[in-house]
């Protein structure tokens, strides 16, 4: 976002956690807007989450920016990691030629694909012995981000699609985005915090009124139903996601 601060204009980020809470509903948990994606921005926003009452998270799903990961292992001990699939084959692609692009993100793409979690790390065997000799730095890559890419095999079959990326909240930063962009720049960052948090509380109540995300069998199965939903403000959710 571009707001006006100190009689010039400069750049702010919006950070926004969405959650998945216990009844299997999609909320928004909060939003901050810092001026820089930087560890200690993270830090903070993970701390007054945590403040308002955010309890019980068993994963959070992110892009891999090196202080938001240390954020989520600072204040949230004991939840999982999944780094977001779509986010990681961009950072493949950097370490891999372009002419053997395709067929390294056709063997990735296939790792998804199994059907269980002993099929997928069979499927990832075969990808790194592919690229072993070949791609040196893709294997590194590939090898180094195994557990984060793959956590969502501890998870029931049934939660993978939705757990595996950061899709859906990148979905609701392109529509945050279509908004923001009518107003061009923000007269100071009260100003996008009212505009922002009221797209998010219109997202919220759609999310409310809608179908469930997670099924309350699957929930069931996977042992994520821990406590009563309490509410945006005091919320117990097992699924976080986050982005900027």
């Amino acid at each position: 976002m571009k707001v006006r601060e100190g009689g010039r204009v400069i750049n702010a980020v919006v950070l926004v956690a969405t959650g998945v809470n216990a009844d299997g509903r999609r909320e928004v948990l909060g939003m901050r807007v810092a001026t820089a994606e930087t560890a200690s921005a993270w830090n903070q926003f993970f701390a007054d989450l945590v403040a308002r009452g955010l309890t019980g998270v068993r994963l959070v799903t992110s892009a891999a920016h090196q202080g938001l990961v240390e954020a989520i292992a600072a204040n949230l001990p004991g939840a999982a990691w999944q780094r977001c699939r779509t986010h990681y084959a961009a950072n493949l692609m950097s370490v891999t030629p372009k002419s053997l692009w395709p067929a390294v993100k056709a063997m990735l793409h296939s790792v998804y694909d199994q059907p269980d979690a002993a099929a997928v790390n069979a499927q990832f065997d075969r990808l790194l012995d592919y690229v072993e000799d070949k791609l040196p730095d893709a294997f590194s890559h590939l090898d180094n981000a195994r557990a984060d890419i793959l956590a969502f095999t501890e998870f029931p079959e049934g939660l993978w699609s939705q757990i595996w990326s950061n899709n859906p909240n990148e979905r609701l930063n392109r529509e945050i985005r279509r908004r923001t962009d009518s107003v061009g720049i923000f007269p100071n960052r009260d100003a996008i915090v009212r505009f922002v948090g009221a797209v998010l509380a219109e997202q919220t109540d759609e999310w409310a009124e809608g179908r469930r995300y997670l099924g309350l069998d699957i929930l069931a199965k996977s042992r994520l139903h821990l406590l009563p939903d309490t509410g945006a403000e005091e919320a117990t959710d097992s699924i976080l996601e986050l982005s900027a």
